[in-house]
């Protein structure tokens, strides 16, 4: 939790960009997993966590139409404390976020009701908990299937404005993820041999989040059929011969994210053909890292990363013709299918929850509808304190590539006998995390080996 301060100012700020009626944030509550009392591991909603910080279920604030803010929530009780242990009054809690008044969370859906009689505009965000879409669907009357509709686009415009720059304390928890998320790859790159289970390095990773104090940014990847993106199996045995895929990332105890993916052999020995995939990849990386600057269209710095895979899979002989057109023709990205990146923060895919369009894309960029390309999760113009993701690719999917070369899909660029010879290479991937500044930027550190030479000598 931060300073008071903090809060007060974000929602102040969040008020002057809403031009009437009231801000309703909701927090989230426990989720059972499989009966009442055995629930999931609780995360509070991020946007509350923005604006009103606090980290407990059964929460909602209110932003009213003169800036004042209020609190719903409800004391425990004795068999709560029985339970639980002793636990802060709401009071006490709001005051620690700047908030004087309080209300019993009960109280919340005729506070709602009221202002809607009134005629008072009641400003929410997209629901993406079945809890939260019940509750309000009830407070305000609006079926369950209607609320993304009229969920407030001026609402979510602002807070995309207000969290889409990151706030120095903010950045410095993020680099406190980081710390934790070079910990967990470095341990997986130790690990890592012919024998072990996938397994095995996902739960020693996850341990280190643990043991930090907060847990991971999302289900870790760990995989040696790298070609599939969100690989969640972790059954299988390291082999020899085959790359490790591992893209993971810590929440800091105040959940800001990190999230980065090393690929490397499990013996930590490349190929031949190992290595002269994996450079491609590191190539895009790092050139599109360097042109990651303030002012420049994210999109154009995909480009970039697309381009530099595209020539180095045609100097081996896996795509041909002229490389520009191949990209714009989209040819690439049979190999890499996804973005180059996205904004992250509180989130690992930072403010997803309030719509890609709203966060990666704006009046001036809007999102292509090319494969590969619409996968791209942030196209818009880079700002000083942006955090976002760097993680070009490439991958050799069996059922993709069988498809385009039965469908002829760009065969004017793609050498579709050579790509036999890669059809159980599997995939690679690089990611960093970077912050962009007034004059540049800065790929967050420690730095997790990814340089050929540094993954083969690291012990």
């Amino acid at each position: 939790m931060f300073a008071p301060e903090v809060y007060k100012n974000r929602r102040n700020a969040l008020r002057s960009k809403v031009s009437d009626g009231i801000i309703l944030i909701t927090g989230n509550t426990d989720t059972p997993m499989n009966y009442p009392a055995n629930i999931f591991h609780f995360r509070q909603d991020s946007n509350f966590l923005y604006f009103f910080g606090l980290d407990h279920p059964g929460f909602a604030g209110i932003i009213d139409e003169n800036g004042e803010s209020i609190v719903f929530g409800n004391d425990v009780d004795i068999e709560d404390i029985i339970w639980m242990g002793p636990q802060p009054s709401v009071s006490d809690l709001a005051a620690k976020v700047a908030v004087s008044k309080t209300y019993l969370f009960a109280e919340l859906g005729k506070y709602l009701s009221d202002k809607v009689k009134q005629g008072v505009t009641v400003h929410f965000l997209p629901q993406y908990r079945s809890e939260n879409k019940v509750m309000l669907s009830e407070m305000l009357g609006i079926p369950m299937i209607g609320l993304k509709e009229v969920a407030s686009i001026e609402l979510i415009k602002g807070v995309v404005a207000l969290r889409s720059i990151k706030e120095p304390c903010e950045i410095e928890e993020i680099r406190k993820a980081c710390k934790i998320g070079w910990e967990m790859h470095t341990t997986a790159m130790r690990m890592a041999q012919p024998g072990i289970y996938e397994r095995e390095i996902a739960g020693a990773i996850e341990g280190i989040a643990l043991s930090h104090g907060g847990m991971l940014s999302f289900p870790a990847i760990v995989s040696q059929n790298g070609e599939t993106l969100h690989n969640h199996c972790h059954a299988n045995q390291l082999k020899e011969g085959r790359m490790l895929l591992v893209d993971a990332g810590a929440e800091t105890s105040t959940h800001y994210a990190s999230d980065n993916t090393r690929t490397f052999p499990s013996t930590r020995k490349f190929t031949q053909k190992q290595k002269e995939i994996y450079q491609i990849v590191l190539n895009a990386n790092l050139k599109s890292t360097e042109a990651t600057l303030p002012g420049v269209l994210y999109r154009d710095i995909h480009k970039i990363a697309c381009l530099e895979v595209t020539q180095g899979l045609k100097d081996l002989g896996l795509m041909k013709g002229d490389v520009q057109e191949a990209v714009e023709a989209g040819a690439h990205a049979m190999f890499f299918p996804h973005g180059l990146g996205h904004m992250m923060g509180l989130d690992v895919h930072d403010m997803e929850d309030l719509g890609e369009n709203y966060v990666g894309y704006d009046e001036e960029i809007k999102r292509s509808d090319q494969f590969g390309l619409a996968y791209l999760r942030l196209g818009r113009r880079l700002q000083p304190g942006f955090v976002l993701t760097n993680e070009p690719g490439i991958y050799f999917i069996p059922a993709l590539i069988e498809k385009w070369k039965a469908e002829k899909i760009n065969d004017a660029f793609i050498n579709f006998e050579r790509v036999a010879e890669y059809i159980d290479f599997g995939g690679i991937r690089i990611e960093d995390d970077i912050l962009i500044t007034q004059s540049g930027h800065e790929v967050f550190g420690p730095a997790i080996p990814k340089e050929i030479n540094d993954i083969e000598n690291f012990s």
